[in-house]
Formats: C-alpha cells, structure tokens, sequence
C-alpha cells in the first residue's frame, strides 16, 4: 500500500485538504464525495484503485478538514466546480477520470459539462444533474403520475430546506458528524430550484444504477439520456452508500472506464 499524501490546496475562494496515493506518473483518478460524507468515504475504494492509479479525494467545502464558506452562497454549483477544477490542476495532468457519489455526482455532471477539457471519464454514483432533473420535470409534466413516482423518493430535501429545524435536530442526534451534515444542508438551499440550464457534453459518462437506493431512481438517471450521448449504465445491487458496503464491486467498475472496458 503507497503512503497517503495530504496537502492544502486552494480552492475557489478558500483551502481544501486532498490526500493523494498511488503512483504519481499512473492515470489519475479524483474521486468527489457527497453528503453528508468526507473524503472517508473512499477510503475502501481508493486502497483498492492505487496499484493501478494515481488516486485523488479531497473534502469539499464545509467537509471534514476543508474551510467552510461564510455565505450559503458560497455552497453555489459554481464554486464547486471551481473548487473541482483547481484540485485537477493542482494534482494532475488532465483529463482525469472524474467519480463522484451524491452531491459529488451532482457536481461532477456541473463540471464535465463546463470543462470537458479536464475529464477523460465520468463515472455517476447516485447524483443526478440538477439540470438534468429540471429537464426531465419539464418534459414529463403531462404525467403527473410519472413525475410524482420518481419525486416522491426525494421527500426529505422539503425538510433540508426548512430553516434552523434540520440544524437543531442534527445537533440533538448526530453529534459526531454535526459540521457535515449542518453544512451539507446548504447544498439543498444554495441550489434546489435554481437549476442551471443542461449543456450536452461529449465526456465519456457511465452511470453506476444502485438498485436499492431509496432516493435516486431510474428515472433521474435516465433524465441524462438526451445530454450524454457518450453515456453507458450498469446496475449494482446495493444501497445509497455502495463506496462504503460494495468496494470490491465499485473499483472494478471505475477500473473499467478508466481503462475504456465499459
């Protein structure tokens, strides 16, 4: 096993910790977690990519040992992405292959759509395109039946929303993990129902379909159809949080891309 590198890097308007292993001169990996997550949750899945990779995580804003922005806008897509960008550039020769889980994800399809320059491959982990969704709403809202099937799986962002109660409960709870998930729920309020326009990208897309996942269905998944015409799937048999119960199964898909099998 290599030694895990960690360093600061600064990131759109503040520092954000990476920790890097592998072999530098290998094909780059960045792997981009979600919420209410750190760059902890790859740790399976990073030991089991570095003999073949140069693997990069990092803790995005507001997570684990990453500064925090002071304004809810701060958390905004854009920043993100630009956070994103300054890792690859700091840690890599581009294009990189891009892996993100949850609101990783969700930023992810943001990045390979605004700089496909960077990104060789994408592999989608349970976090669809905020401007994929709000395509897929528009085009589907003569069946209501339909749309109300796929968003009644994402109920608890009603509940992110709302001021000061998710907060007071998360620090009645879940103590240990208090700064993740009370940050973390300035992702749902910087960008829920302000959705950038989608953007076709020509990026190589392969999306990971978690058939036991509670919160993201088929349907968000196929919203990227008319986006990603690059765009592969393939199904795992697991829950929300598959980098953590299915390791094994989630580096050998990554492995996959990267090495154009898929």
């Amino acid at each position: 096993m290599h030694t895990l590198r960690e360093r600061y890097v600064q990131g759109d308007d503040l520092r954000l910790r990476v920790v890097e292993q592998g072999h530098p001169d290998a094909p780059t990996v960045v792997l981009v977690h979600g919420y209410p997550d750190t760059s902890a949750l790859w740790d399976e899945v990073a030991a089991r990519l570095e003999g073949n990779f140069h693997v990069v995580r990092y803790d995005t804003r507001g997570s684990g040992g990453s500064e925090a922005p002071a304004a809810r806008r701060g958390y905004r897509l854009d920043h993100l992405t630009s956070d994103l960008r300054r890792v690859v550039e700091a840690t890599a020769q581009p294009p990189v292959h891009l892996v993100g889980h949850d609101w990783g994800s969700c930023q992810g399809w943001h990045a390979v759509e605004r700089h496909p320059e960077l990104f060789a491959s994408f592999t989608s982990i349970s976090g669809p395109s905020l401007g994929h969704i709000a395509d897929w709403l528009h085009r589907n809202r003569r069946h209501p039946l339909r749309v109300l099937n796929e968003v009644r799986h994402s109920w608890y962002i009603a509940g992110f929303l709302l001021p000061v109660l998710p907060e007071l409960l998360w620090r009645l709870t879940q103590r240990r993990r208090t700064r993740e998930l009370v940050n973390g729920l300035e992702l749902y309020r910087a960008n829920v129902g302000r959705a950038p326009a989608p953007i076709r990208t020509a990026t190589r897309v392969h999306q990971i379909e978690l058939t036991g996942d509670p919160f993201v269905k088929i349907g968000y998944l196929e919203a990227a159809e008319p986006w990603a015409p690059n765009l592969t799937r393939s199904r795992l048999d697991a829950k929300h949080w598959a980098p953590v119960t299915h390791p094994d199964e989630v580096a050998d898909r990554i492995s996959r891309v990267a090495l154009m099998r898929i």
